[in-house]
């Protein structure tokens, strides 16, 4: 099902866009990938690093470890105290680039205060970097050329391709500016293809009237990592409102889009089950392309839907960009 190219005021409840079924169809090719690369005797790994102690970083490193096993991934896994050093870090990257059997590596986001996490992750061999945050990796994208796209980003763009949402010539605003979601999503979804090719307008809470903006975006995306920020007065009658930026209050999630703009839009993203999704599934994806680069074996850059994947897909964290 589609939602119509021309917007009209809504009545009820928009229509829900869950990132479940997206993400299911992502993984599906996923696993096909992985099992044609181990039945060409090749064993792509998806290596993870946690560094400290933090009970929510733990659970996210077990989630992705059991989903790789599940895929078939190795999924080899370095755990550092929390009192490790910018060095002890470096070394455990340095060994993940020399060590030939790994193809992708996911260090865990927040690291502890004293580590410097951009600083890491310019270690990092750009090719491996599953989240596709590497400036390497920033620059590839915004000069159009393949290479890991970030996750989140990559995942919003398939999320409305799946559910027919039409993007290209359409107005497009992104409520914050941040390096993991704000700037890719939107030179993501300026690049010229069939899923993208919109105007983009980024936006942030460091413009006083934000809101003259969002209220004439056909394509809204909530990306501050500020809870509550858009309510039902900044959205367009009949907009497509998509929620990308979250916060936790210890483990209780809070969205940048309150609930109440589903009285408006006319098709967004559910509270739960949205965005998140379909960032897993592109941190897969990444981790596939990655592993068949290594070997020499060829990916498509465009998948069934027309949602460009770069050479590797996307998929990215969920904490927002503050702005």
């Amino acid at each position: 099902m589609s939602v119509s190219s021309s917007l009209s005021p809504t009545s009820g409840t928009a229509r829900l866009l869950p990132g479940g079924p997206v993400a299911e169809r992502i993984l599906v090719e996923v696993a096909a990938g992985v099992a044609a690369l181990r039945a060409a005797g090749v064993v792509p790994a998806l290596a993870t690093v946690l560094v400290g102690d933090d009970d929510a970083s733990a659970g996210y490193i077990r989630i992705k470890q059991r989903q790789a096993a599940e895929l078939g991934f190795a999924s080899p896994h370095v755990r550092l105290s929390g009192s490790a050093s910018q060095a002890d870090l470096h070394r455990v990257l340095r060994d993940f680039n020399d060590d030939p059997g790994v193809h992708a590596v996911l260090v865990q986001h927040p690291v502890p205060g004293h580590l410097d996490y951009d600083r890491a992750l310019e270690v990092l061999d750009p090719d491996s970097d599953v989240d596709g945050m590497h400036p390497v990796n920033m620059g590839r994208l915004a000069s159009g050329l393949p290479g890991p796209v970030p996750c989140t980003p990559a995942g919003i763009e398939a999320l409305l391709a799946f559910h027919g949402v039409p993007v290209a010539g359409r107005e497009v605003v992104v409520l914050g500016r941040g390096a993991t979601l704000g700037r890719p999503l939107a030179m993501l979804l300026a690049q010229k293809r069939p899923t993208a090719n919109a105007a983009v307008t980024v936006v942030h809470t460091g413009v006083a009237d934000w809101p003259r903006y969002t209220r004439r975006a056909e394509i809204l995306v909530a990306a501050a990592g500020v809870p509550g920020i858009v309510r039902p007065e900044h959205v367009r009658p009949g907009a497509v409102v998509v929620g990308g930026g979250v916060r936790y209050e210890g483990r209780r999630l809070l969205p940048d889009v309150d609930e109440s703009c589903a009285r408006v839009a006319g098709a967004i993203t559910p509270r739960v089950g949205g965005v998140g999704p379909t960032t897993v599934a592109m941190l897969f994806r990444n981790a596939l392309r990655a592993a068949q680069r290594v070997a020499g074996v060829g990916s498509a850059e465009v998948d069934d839907e027309g949602a460009v994947v770069g050479d590797g897909g996307a998929g990215g964290g969920g904490g927002g960009d503050r702005g």
